[in-house]
Protein backbone atom coordinates (compact mmCIF):
# COMPACT_ATOMS: atom_id res chain seq x y z
CA UNK A 1 0.00 0.00 0.00
CA UNK A 2 1.23 3.61 -0.92
CA UNK A 3 0.12 7.13 0.46
CA UNK A 4 0.01 9.62 -1.75
CA UNK A 5 -1.03 13.67 -1.05
CA UNK A 6 -2.25 15.38 -4.41
CA UNK A 7 -2.19 19.11 -4.75
CA UNK A 8 -4.00 20.26 -7.73
CA UNK A 9 -4.74 23.74 -8.43
CA UNK A 10 -6.72 25.14 -11.86
CA UNK A 11 -6.42 28.57 -12.10
CA UNK A 12 -8.32 31.47 -14.61
CA UNK A 13 -7.78 34.70 -14.53
CA UNK A 14 -9.68 37.58 -16.72
CA UNK A 15 -8.30 41.12 -18.12
CA UNK A 16 -11.34 42.27 -16.92
CA UNK A 17 -14.43 41.57 -14.47
CA UNK A 18 -16.78 38.63 -16.27
CA UNK A 19 -20.14 38.46 -15.23
CA UNK A 20 -20.95 35.02 -14.48
CA UNK A 21 -19.27 31.58 -14.90
CA UNK A 22 -20.87 28.59 -15.15
CA UNK A 23 -18.57 25.63 -14.26
CA UNK A 24 -18.06 21.38 -13.89
CA UNK A 25 -15.39 19.64 -12.38
CA UNK A 26 -14.54 16.35 -11.89
CA UNK A 27 -12.04 16.01 -9.28
CA UNK A 28 -13.45 13.39 -6.83
CA UNK A 29 -11.53 10.15 -7.05
CA UNK A 30 -13.45 6.90 -8.08
CA UNK A 31 -14.48 4.50 -5.50
CA UNK A 32 -12.74 1.58 -6.62
CA UNK A 33 -11.52 -1.58 -4.59
CA UNK A 34 -7.72 -0.23 -5.63
CA UNK A 35 -7.80 3.03 -4.33
CA UNK A 36 -9.29 4.60 -1.01
CA UNK A 37 -9.76 8.17 0.08
CA UNK A 38 -8.23 9.00 3.53
CA UNK A 39 -8.70 13.28 2.65
CA UNK A 40 -10.53 15.22 -0.13
CA UNK A 41 -10.73 19.32 0.72
CA UNK A 42 -12.00 21.52 -2.51
CA UNK A 43 -11.85 25.33 -2.20
CA UNK A 44 -13.66 27.58 -4.65
CA UNK A 45 -13.43 31.18 -5.32
CA UNK A 46 -16.48 32.94 -3.46
CA UNK A 47 -17.36 29.50 -1.55
CA UNK A 48 -19.98 28.52 -3.88
CA UNK A 49 -22.27 25.62 -3.43
CA UNK A 50 -21.97 22.92 -4.97
CA UNK A 51 -24.20 20.43 -6.67
CA UNK A 52 -22.84 16.92 -6.77
CA UNK A 53 -24.55 13.91 -8.47
CA UNK A 54 -23.12 11.07 -10.37
CA UNK A 55 -23.29 11.07 -14.32
CA UNK A 56 -24.30 8.95 -17.21
CA UNK A 57 -21.01 7.01 -16.75
CA UNK A 58 -20.83 6.29 -13.25
CA UNK A 59 -18.34 9.68 -12.25
CA UNK A 60 -18.93 11.72 -9.55
CA UNK A 61 -19.33 15.11 -10.58
CA UNK A 62 -20.03 18.92 -9.02
CA UNK A 63 -21.12 22.19 -10.99
CA UNK A 64 -21.02 25.19 -9.69
CA UNK A 65 -21.60 29.12 -10.65
CA UNK A 66 -20.45 32.44 -9.96
CA UNK A 67 -22.66 35.32 -9.98
CA UNK A 68 -20.79 38.39 -9.29
CA UNK A 69 -18.47 39.96 -10.94
CA UNK A 70 -15.23 38.56 -10.66
CA UNK A 71 -11.38 38.63 -12.68
CA UNK A 72 -10.41 35.11 -11.07
CA UNK A 73 -11.43 31.70 -10.89
CA UNK A 74 -9.32 29.25 -8.30
CA UNK A 75 -10.40 25.53 -7.91
CA UNK A 76 -8.16 24.11 -5.39
CA UNK A 77 -8.78 20.37 -4.11
CA UNK A 78 -5.57 18.95 -1.95
CA UNK A 79 -6.14 14.97 -1.71
CA UNK A 80 -4.58 12.25 0.47
CA UNK A 81 -5.13 8.72 -1.23
CA UNK A 82 -4.53 5.50 -0.09
CA UNK A 83 -3.41 3.03 -2.89
CA UNK A 84 -3.64 -1.07 -2.59
CA UNK A 85 -1.11 -2.66 -4.03
CA UNK A 86 -2.94 -4.92 -6.78
CA UNK A 87 -1.61 -6.84 -9.89
CA UNK A 88 -3.25 -7.80 -13.66
CA UNK A 89 -2.20 -11.10 -13.12
CA UNK A 90 -3.62 -14.06 -15.45
CA UNK A 91 -6.21 -12.05 -17.91
CA UNK A 92 -9.19 -14.51 -19.08
CA UNK A 93 -8.07 -16.14 -22.56
CA UNK A 94 -11.35 -14.13 -24.15
CA UNK A 95 -11.74 -14.60 -28.05
CA UNK A 96 -12.21 -10.83 -29.34
CA UNK A 97 -15.55 -11.91 -31.08
CA UNK A 98 -16.83 -12.74 -27.69
CA UNK A 99 -17.62 -9.39 -26.35
CA UNK A 100 -21.12 -8.86 -25.46
CA UNK A 101 -22.22 -5.78 -25.98
CA UNK A 102 -25.02 -3.42 -23.83
CA UNK A 103 -26.00 -0.43 -24.34
CA UNK A 104 -23.38 1.52 -22.75
CA UNK A 105 -20.75 -0.76 -24.43
CA UNK A 106 -22.66 -0.10 -27.61
CA UNK A 107 -21.43 4.01 -27.12
CA UNK A 108 -18.21 2.84 -26.54
CA UNK A 109 -17.33 1.60 -29.90
CA UNK A 110 -18.31 5.25 -31.43
CA UNK A 111 -15.96 7.68 -32.60
CA UNK A 112 -16.06 10.99 -30.98
CA UNK A 113 -14.73 14.23 -31.98
CA UNK A 114 -11.36 13.28 -31.18
CA UNK A 115 -11.49 10.21 -32.98
CA UNK A 116 -13.42 11.00 -36.37
CA UNK A 117 -10.95 9.52 -38.24
CA UNK A 118 -9.77 10.41 -42.22
CA UNK A 119 -6.56 8.84 -42.04
CA UNK A 120 -8.44 5.57 -42.46
CA UNK A 121 -5.49 3.76 -44.20
CA UNK A 122 -3.07 4.22 -41.13
CA UNK A 123 -5.98 2.33 -39.10
CA UNK A 124 -6.53 -0.13 -41.91
CA UNK A 125 -2.33 -0.73 -41.97
CA UNK A 126 -2.16 -1.03 -38.06
CA UNK A 127 -4.69 -3.26 -37.63
CA UNK A 128 -4.28 -5.96 -40.54
CA UNK A 129 -0.84 -5.75 -38.45
CA UNK A 130 -1.72 -6.30 -35.01
CA UNK A 131 -5.23 -7.65 -35.73
CA UNK A 132 -5.00 -12.12 -35.22
CA UNK A 133 -8.49 -13.23 -34.48
CA UNK A 134 -6.41 -15.97 -32.73
CA UNK A 135 -5.74 -13.61 -29.89
CA UNK A 136 -7.10 -12.68 -26.91
CA UNK A 137 -8.77 -9.53 -26.04
CA UNK A 138 -6.38 -8.54 -23.66
CA UNK A 139 -3.47 -9.25 -26.05
CA UNK A 140 -4.08 -7.72 -28.78
CA UNK A 141 -5.17 -4.53 -26.60
CA UNK A 142 -1.06 -4.54 -25.42
CA UNK A 143 -0.41 -4.86 -28.81
CA UNK A 144 -1.89 -1.56 -29.73
CA UNK A 145 -0.30 0.26 -26.86
CA UNK A 146 3.17 -0.83 -27.84
CA UNK A 147 2.58 -0.13 -31.36
CA UNK A 148 2.04 3.51 -30.19
CA UNK A 149 4.27 3.61 -27.70
CA UNK A 150 7.06 2.33 -30.11
CA UNK A 151 6.14 4.65 -32.84
CA UNK A 152 4.79 7.77 -31.45
CA UNK A 153 7.04 10.13 -29.64
CA UNK A 154 6.47 11.92 -26.42
CA UNK A 155 6.53 16.04 -26.86
CA UNK A 156 4.93 18.25 -24.82
CA UNK A 157 3.19 21.51 -26.23
CA UNK A 158 2.90 20.28 -29.59
CA UNK A 159 -0.75 19.75 -29.10
CA UNK A 160 -4.00 20.80 -27.84
CA UNK A 161 -7.14 19.96 -25.91
CA UNK A 162 -8.38 20.09 -29.21
CA UNK A 163 -6.16 18.29 -31.20
CA UNK A 164 -7.67 15.21 -33.81
CA UNK A 165 -6.63 12.18 -34.02
CA UNK A 166 -5.68 12.50 -37.46
CA UNK A 167 -3.49 15.16 -36.52
CA UNK A 168 -2.06 13.27 -33.92
CA UNK A 169 -1.14 10.83 -36.20
CA UNK A 170 0.28 13.08 -39.23
CA UNK A 171 3.00 13.87 -36.82
CA UNK A 172 2.83 11.27 -34.31
CA UNK A 173 3.96 12.57 -31.17
CA UNK A 174 1.85 14.30 -28.44
CA UNK A 175 1.03 13.90 -24.80
CA UNK A 176 -0.69 11.20 -22.66
CA UNK A 177 -4.25 12.20 -23.92
CA UNK A 178 -3.27 12.41 -27.46
CA UNK A 179 -1.63 8.12 -26.97
CA UNK A 180 -5.19 7.36 -25.34
CA UNK A 181 -7.32 8.86 -28.28
CA UNK A 182 -5.34 6.78 -30.36
CA UNK A 183 -5.44 3.78 -28.40
CA UNK A 184 -8.93 4.10 -28.41
CA UNK A 185 -9.61 4.57 -32.56
CA UNK A 186 -7.56 0.86 -32.47
CA UNK A 187 -9.35 -0.34 -29.85
CA UNK A 188 -13.04 0.57 -31.38
CA UNK A 189 -11.78 -0.06 -35.15
CA UNK A 190 -11.30 -3.63 -33.93
CA UNK A 191 -15.18 -3.77 -31.99
CA UNK A 192 -13.36 -3.80 -28.75
CA UNK A 193 -15.35 -1.36 -25.73
CA UNK A 194 -12.57 1.11 -24.51
CA UNK A 195 -13.09 4.34 -22.31
CA UNK A 196 -11.13 7.29 -21.38
CA UNK A 197 -9.78 7.81 -18.24
CA UNK A 198 -8.61 10.76 -16.49
CA UNK A 199 -6.37 11.13 -13.43
CA UNK A 200 -2.87 10.88 -11.92
CA UNK A 201 -0.01 9.34 -12.25
CA UNK A 202 1.83 9.11 -8.87
CA UNK A 203 6.46 8.55 -8.64
CA UNK A 204 7.73 5.86 -9.70
CA UNK A 205 11.53 5.09 -8.39
CA UNK A 206 11.86 4.27 -12.44
CA UNK A 207 10.41 7.32 -13.74
CA UNK A 208 7.03 7.54 -15.68
CA UNK A 209 6.02 9.66 -18.61
CA UNK A 210 3.41 12.47 -17.19
CA UNK A 211 4.38 11.84 -13.65
CA UNK A 212 3.63 14.63 -11.11
CA UNK A 213 0.59 16.08 -13.60
CA UNK A 214 -2.81 14.78 -14.49
CA UNK A 215 -2.88 11.85 -16.98
CA UNK A 216 -4.85 10.07 -19.05
CA UNK A 217 -4.92 6.16 -20.11
CA UNK A 218 -7.74 3.42 -21.49
CA UNK A 219 -9.77 0.99 -20.13
CA UNK A 220 -11.00 -1.96 -22.15
CA UNK A 221 -13.59 -4.63 -21.93
CA UNK A 222 -13.14 -8.38 -21.24
CA UNK A 223 -16.60 -10.09 -20.74
CA UNK A 224 -17.27 -11.82 -17.30
CA UNK A 225 -14.00 -10.50 -16.25
CA UNK A 226 -14.19 -6.38 -16.53
CA UNK A 227 -12.47 -3.23 -17.52
CA UNK A 228 -9.25 -3.11 -17.25
CA UNK A 229 -6.38 -0.31 -17.56
CA UNK A 230 -4.21 0.32 -20.05
CA UNK A 231 -1.36 3.31 -19.91
CA UNK A 232 -0.33 3.20 -23.38
CA UNK A 233 2.03 6.59 -22.84
CA UNK A 234 4.26 3.80 -20.32
CA UNK A 235 2.95 1.21 -21.94
CA UNK A 236 2.17 -0.40 -19.18
CA UNK A 237 -0.78 -2.01 -17.35
CA UNK A 238 -2.59 0.14 -15.06
CA UNK A 239 -2.12 -1.21 -11.58
CA UNK A 240 -1.12 1.01 -7.88
CA UNK A 241 0.11 3.90 -9.54
CA UNK A 242 -2.57 5.65 -11.67
CA UNK A 243 -5.23 7.16 -9.00
CA UNK A 244 -8.74 7.35 -11.27
CA UNK A 245 -11.14 10.33 -11.29
CA UNK A 246 -13.55 9.87 -14.24
CA UNK A 247 -14.18 7.81 -17.16
CA UNK A 248 -16.15 8.60 -20.68
CA UNK A 249 -15.96 8.04 -24.32
CA UNK A 250 -12.82 11.22 -24.71
CA UNK A 251 -11.69 13.97 -22.69
CA UNK A 252 -14.09 16.33 -22.97
CA UNK A 253 -16.41 13.47 -21.13
CA UNK A 254 -14.04 13.54 -17.92
CA UNK A 255 -11.81 16.54 -18.55
CA UNK A 256 -11.34 17.94 -14.83
CA UNK A 257 -12.77 21.24 -14.71
CA UNK A 258 -14.78 22.69 -17.70
CA UNK A 259 -17.25 25.45 -17.96
CA UNK A 260 -18.64 28.94 -19.77
CA UNK A 261 -18.54 32.44 -18.69
CA UNK A 262 -20.13 35.18 -19.92
CA UNK A 263 -18.42 38.36 -20.83
CA UNK A 264 -15.95 40.04 -23.77
CA UNK A 265 -12.60 39.26 -21.88
CA UNK A 266 -9.44 37.78 -22.50
CA UNK A 267 -8.82 34.75 -20.19
CA UNK A 268 -5.55 32.95 -19.44
CA UNK A 269 -5.44 29.45 -17.57
CA UNK A 270 -2.41 27.68 -15.01
CA UNK A 271 -2.36 24.47 -14.09
CA UNK A 272 -0.80 23.04 -10.91
CA UNK A 273 -0.37 19.59 -9.81
CA UNK A 274 1.97 18.30 -7.22
CA UNK A 275 1.76 14.68 -6.05
CA UNK A 276 3.73 13.72 -2.90
CA UNK A 277 5.23 10.13 -1.89
CA UNK A 278 5.30 8.76 1.36
CA UNK A 279 9.14 9.52 1.66
CA UNK A 280 8.44 13.29 1.08
CA UNK A 281 9.88 13.19 -2.24
CA UNK A 282 7.56 15.66 -4.27
CA UNK A 283 6.69 15.40 -8.50
CA UNK A 284 5.18 18.68 -9.59
CA UNK A 285 3.89 20.13 -12.69
CA UNK A 286 3.12 23.49 -13.74
CA UNK A 287 1.11 24.15 -17.16
CA UNK A 288 0.17 27.37 -18.44
CA UNK A 289 -2.19 27.56 -21.44
CA UNK A 290 -3.13 30.98 -23.20
CA UNK A 291 -7.06 31.12 -23.75
CA UNK A 292 -7.47 34.46 -25.62
CA UNK A 293 -10.74 35.98 -27.12
CA UNK A 294 -10.67 38.89 -28.99
CA UNK A 295 -13.26 42.08 -28.09
CA UNK A 296 -16.21 42.12 -29.15
CA UNK A 297 -18.78 44.76 -29.17
CA UNK A 298 -21.62 42.75 -27.35
CA UNK A 299 -22.22 43.07 -23.19
CA UNK A 300 -22.27 39.43 -22.89
CA UNK A 301 -20.94 36.54 -24.29
CA UNK A 302 -20.94 32.74 -23.87
CA UNK A 303 -17.57 31.08 -23.77
CA UNK A 304 -16.06 28.22 -23.66
CA UNK A 305 -13.40 27.04 -21.24
CA UNK A 306 -11.68 24.02 -20.43
CA UNK A 307 -8.95 22.53 -17.99
CA UNK A 308 -5.33 21.85 -19.12
CA UNK A 309 -4.49 19.40 -21.40
CA UNK A 310 -3.53 16.08 -19.66
CA UNK A 311 0.43 15.04 -19.44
Amino acid sequence: MSIFKIHHITKYEYDRPIKESVSEIKVYPSNIPTQQVMDLSLSITNDPEVLVFTDYWGNKTGNFNLLTPHKELIIESKLLIQTIQSTIGDLPIMPIDSTVFDQQNLSLLQYTRYGTIVAKSFLAETILELYDASKSVADIAFSCSSFIYNNFTYIKGITTIETTVDEIIEHRSGVCQDFAHVLLALLRSMKIPSRYVSGYICPNKNGMRGEGATHAWVEFFIPEYGWVGLDPTNNVWVENRHIKLAVGRDFADCTPVKGTFKGPAKQSLSVYVSVGYEDGMIFEEVNKVQLEMSSFSKDELLIDNFDAQQQ
